[in-house]
């Protein structure tokens, strides 16, 4: 089967309209702003597992009884206060299950005896226990080390990930049974009384087995990861359909989708890719209680979660009689799922579903902000080295969706600022009247149906609204009910207790008000959110039916509707701020109409203050003046013709150049050297023309007796000058003195030698340097990196880099620094161009640094890459004032490596053609042939020589 096609993949586009999330109760505040504050969000959430927690046991309680279980009746149903011991159950239930997937077996073990406290029934017959003499006798495995039930060389690599402090980055270690010579991925967890083993079978055809295989993985997830960071910035959409594209590739699930949990918890399917036969999901919106709250808290644990086959009858989990509850199945990678999910998926055609976490970055740590979703329609296995690939990529599309939501919060604060301008600029010409009279008008503020002006006991109605009367009985109701507030938002005006709100219908149904006089009011409207609600690319239609509340999409949107049918999409923090700050506006404007009359002694009072304000900026202009005088940068300023008009003592004392004899000098054909006139040039042009550039590097001349041939190099940002109408009148430049660090790097570009002599260095001016192999095994650690970390070259060499070095002997703070130091290094190993990453990490005493990482590509004679080179600068303050974000230091290791190894390996090919030439002059050739070889022969030699006599140095320098 084919994909679907382009129309069968169509967004809903209208959806980039902001959503806001649909509150249960009504907020009221004298500050507006703070009414999105919700202070009741942990109610909610608890009231989310009461809810449930009841659904749960309904489900439960019905195959008991024989019943069925109504699932759209049952969740339309108000959450109800559900007794402790059944919330208890319901998350023991959902962590605790005793039930494991059949495509494996879990093995449980104490640290550190390695004794087994627990495994699932399976284990014997996975492990081929029951096939050999020794172990056919065997009842139970509860006691057993477990180390016998597996080949020397798998049982130490279990022991020595069991003393990994970061047992989970080491996953998967590929093990062999003694028995049975079976070959499994072993992904370990630690618990709270252990450590949990799963096995899953590896195939012996499967690519993902071998250590290449695996990275191959990790490959295929950097080209996706490339492709999501290559996207036009600004369109979320476009980006979760680029992401549900990478995934299927990935994986070759029947369907993909992109899930978001809106604020309110409710759910919806963003972005969809699926085989052209099955039905289309985009578009859906689903209720809270589809994806329960204890479900949300393991995908935050455990990010990848994959059900084979949900027809599988699950396999009991045995344990030790020594522990007091059943054992933790949170990070299991084979904890089965619940009755009530099987169902689910069963009732909507899928067997097999592999579901990921999307995680972002937010005001109070990370949210889980949805899932990326796939479904078969037959029982599918992807083995773990794939799905540790699509977690990798998922890590990475969380980055890129962080930034595009920051992105969408500033565009949409950016438009509402500038339509509050133009409704500033109304009220100036005609206050209050303009802003409902002109376009645009407050309608335009903000996203709603219709809007209202109620002032003076009159009228004034925009777009969908309530009828003049019962404008002026909801103003009174305002009055009555909440005459302390200035506002109200809600998303539903029955909730929040308007005696009307039944007369109004589906029309309106939310409300955002705010106050701007004792007695008058602005007025937002919203209707009901079915109306907005589009499912499939057509609105829903009342006479769809579902499949009789069975678990189904199609019954899950049916229960969504009927929860919101009363309800308006709610109100953004961004509205409710540009509400309250629309308010602030128009009353001082209505201040400035009370006080008109008194405008004459206004006038006079703002000509004294004006007076008072020139005098305080002349004092403040003094001691600017002095302040550049007596800093510690090098400052100084050029004029419209470019010469030096500003000089203060910093750069004088530098450059041994007194301020009276430089004024008036040229700055490009008497201060800066020669060699970089035409760039000082180049820079002046772009300055004057309002052009700044940053850190931008300049050699300058010094001028005392016994100095006439030295330089001083500064680094300095280039300021336009301006005269008081804004025309520019010169150039400012402020610098930092680099001169010391030039000349260290200096002789450092200068060394010369093959890179392994570089690496091996214990010259302090060599950076620390590691190396990775095709396989991101590490194969270099140099002198300076052994320094910083305090592991020894022979420690980490062929360990992983990610993961083992970085991740386990060097610790890192969070799973993001690992996914941007994989990204960064398979990029590299890719043959990719990267940019300096900001990394930090632990050392062997527990001590953090800060480091730059630079990773240039590796390559063999004839150009295959091979591995990279990892660069380390070590974060320093100095570094950042002066030369951090300089593009020519930035480069400055990646050139002399390029240079030195190109010098190198070139000899190589050289060599080659050179012995090739040799057997060619013994066989018989022509005169003609004879001649060329001659020619040739002498251009080796000549190229030979220049690679021989190449300074690095005198390269650089240009």
């Amino acid at each position: 089967m084919g994909l679907g096609s382009g129309g069968e993949r169509e967004r809903e586009r209208e959806r980039e309209r902001e959503r806001g999330p649909l509150h249960h109760t009504p907020t009221f505040s004298s500050s507006a702003a703070s009414n999105m504050n919700n202070p009741n969000s942990r109610n909610n959430t608890i009231a989310q597992y009461n809810a449930d927690a009841r659904l749960l046991a309904e489900f439960e309680q019905s195959g008991e009884s024989g019943k069925s279980f109504n699932y759209s009746k049952s969740v339309v149903k108000a959450p109800e206060s559900v007794r402790e011991d059944q919330i208890i159950a319901y998350l023991s239930r959902i962590q605790r299950g005793g039930l494991v997937q059949p495509f494996g077996c879990m093995l449980a073990i104490e640290e550190p005896t390695f004794r087994i406290i627990g495994y699932s029934e399976n284990s014997m017959d996975f492990l081929g226990l029951n096939a050999l003499p020794e172990t056919r006798q065997l009842k139970s495995l509860i006691g057993v080390d477990v180390r016998t039930l597996f080949t020397p060389p798998s049982s130490a690599s279990l022991a020595k990930a069991a003393v990994s402090r970061e047992i989970t980055l080491l996953n998967p270690i590929w093990v062999h049974s003694r028995s049975a010579q079976k070959t499994f991925y072993a992904i370990l967890h630690r618990i709270d009384v252990g450590i949990v083993i799963d096995l899953e079978p590896a195939r012996s055809g499967d690519p993902a087995l071998s250590l290449a295989g695996a990275v191959q993985s990790q490959k295929l997830a950097v080209r996706a990861i490339s492709r999501l960071q290559s996207l036009p910035g600004g369109d979320i959409g476009v980006l979760c359909d680029t992401v549900v594209e990478d995934v299927q590739k990935l994986t070759g699930y029947d369907r993909v989708m992109v899930y978001k949990f809106h604020d309110d918890d409710h759910g919806e399917i963003m972005s969809e890719i699926r085989r052209s036969d099955l039905e289309p999901y985009l578009g859906l919106h689903y209720p809270a209680t589809d994806i329960p709250q204890a479900a949300r808290f393991l995908f935050k644990q455990n990010r990848v979660r994959i059900i084979c086959d949900c027809n599988a009858k699950a396999v009991r989990v045995i344990q030790s009689e020594e522990l007091k509850q059943p054992l933790c199945l949170v990070n299991s990678t084979l904890r089965s799922p619940h009755g009530c999910h099987s169902q689910y998926m069963t009732n909507m055609g899928s067997i097999a579903s592999l579901a990921m976490a999307v995680v972002v970055n937010g005001n109070d740590g990370t949210k889980l902000w949805g899932l990326v979703v796939c479904h078969h329609t037959s029982p599918r296995y992807v083995p773990f080295p794939l799905r540790y690939a699509c977690e990798f990529l998922m890590q990475a599309f969380g980055l890129q969706l962080y930034m595009e939501l920051q992105l969408a919060s500033q565009l949409a604060e950016k438009k509402i600022l500038k339509m509050q301008t133009l409704l500033c600029d109304m009220l100036l010409r005609e206050a209050p009247l303009g802003i409902v009279t002109r376009s645009p008008s407050i309608m335009d503020l903000l996203k709603c149906d219709g809007a209202a002006l109620y002032y003076g006991g009159r009228c004034w109605l925009l777009g969908v609204t309530p009828t003049e009367s019962q404008i002026k009985d909801i103003a009174e109701w305002l009055l009555s009910a909440h005459g302390d507030s200035t506002g109200l938002s809600t998303d539903s005006l029955a909730d929040a207790g308007y005696p009307g709100a039944a007369l109004l219908g589906d029309a309106v149904c939310g409300m955002a008000t705010a106050r701007i006089t004792s007695k008058d009011f602005l007025f937002w409207f919203r209707s009901h959110t079915a109306k907005e609600v589009k499912w499939g690319g057509a609105k829903h239609h009342p006479e769809d039916k579902d499949d009789g509340g069975r678990m189904h999409p199609r019954s899950s949107f049916k229960a969504f509707l009927e929860v919101v049918k009363s309800r308006s999409l709610s109100w953004e923090v961004s509205e409710i701020n540009a509400i309250h700050s629309l308010q602030l506006i128009m009353r001082d404007s209505f201040r400035d109409i009370e006080d008109s009359s008194g405008k004459v002694m206004v006038h006079a009072q703002k000509w004294d203050s004006e007076m008072q304000g020139l005098n305080e900026l002349s004092s403040v202009a003094c001691e600017m003046v002095k302040l550049i005088e007596t800093a510690t940068a090098p400052i100084f300023g050029v004029d419209s013709a470019g010469c030096i008009n500003g000089w203060n003592a910093k750069i004088a004392e530098l450059t041994e150049l007194q301020a009276k004899e430089a004024m008036g000098k040229s700055l490009v054909d008497e201060i800066v050297h020669e060699d970089i006139r035409g760039a000082v040039d180049n820079l002046l042009c772009r300055a004057l023309q309002g052009e700044e550039d940053k850190n931008v590097e300049l050699k300058l001349k010094t001028f005392g007796l016994h100095q006439q041939d030295s330089a001083v190099y500064i680094v300095v940002n280039a300021c336009t000058s301006r005269d008081y109408t804004n025309n520019i009148v010169g150039v400012c430049f402020v610098g930092q003195d680099i001169t010391s660090e030039k000349i260290v790097m200096d002789k450092f570009i200068r060394l010369q030698g093959d890179y392994k002599a570089i690496v091996q260095s214990l010259n302090p001016l060599i950076p620390p340097i590691f190396a990775s192999d095709e396989n991101a095994c590490c194969s270099e650690w140099n002198a300076s990196l052994e320094n910083l970390t305090g592991w020894m070259r022979h420690e980490v060499i062929r360990k992983m880099l990610p993961g083992e070095v970085f991740g386990g002997l060097c610790p890192l703070k969070s799973q993001e620094t690992l996914t941007r130091f994989m990204i960064l290094l398979y990029q590299a190993i890719s043959g990719q161009d990267t940019e300096k990453l900001p990394f930090g990490f632990s050392d062997k005493s527990g001590k953090y640094v800060e480091v730059l990482l630079t990773a240039n590509k590796r390559t063999d004679a004839n150009g295959n890459v091979i591995g990279c080179f990892c660069f380390l600068q070590v974060d320093t303050p100095g570094m950042h004032q002066g030369l951090g974000d300089r593009p020519e230091y930035r480069d400055c290791f990646s050139k002399f490596k390029e240079l030195s190894y190109i010098r190198q390996e070139m000899k190589n090919p050289l060599n080659g053609i050179r012995f090739t030439h040799k057997l060619l002059e013994t066989t018989a050739t022509s005169v003609d042939q004879k001649q060329f070889l001659e020619t040739s022969e002498a251009c080796e030699r000549q190229m030979m020589s220049i690679i021989s006599d190449i300074d690095i140095g005198s390269i650089e320098e240009g």
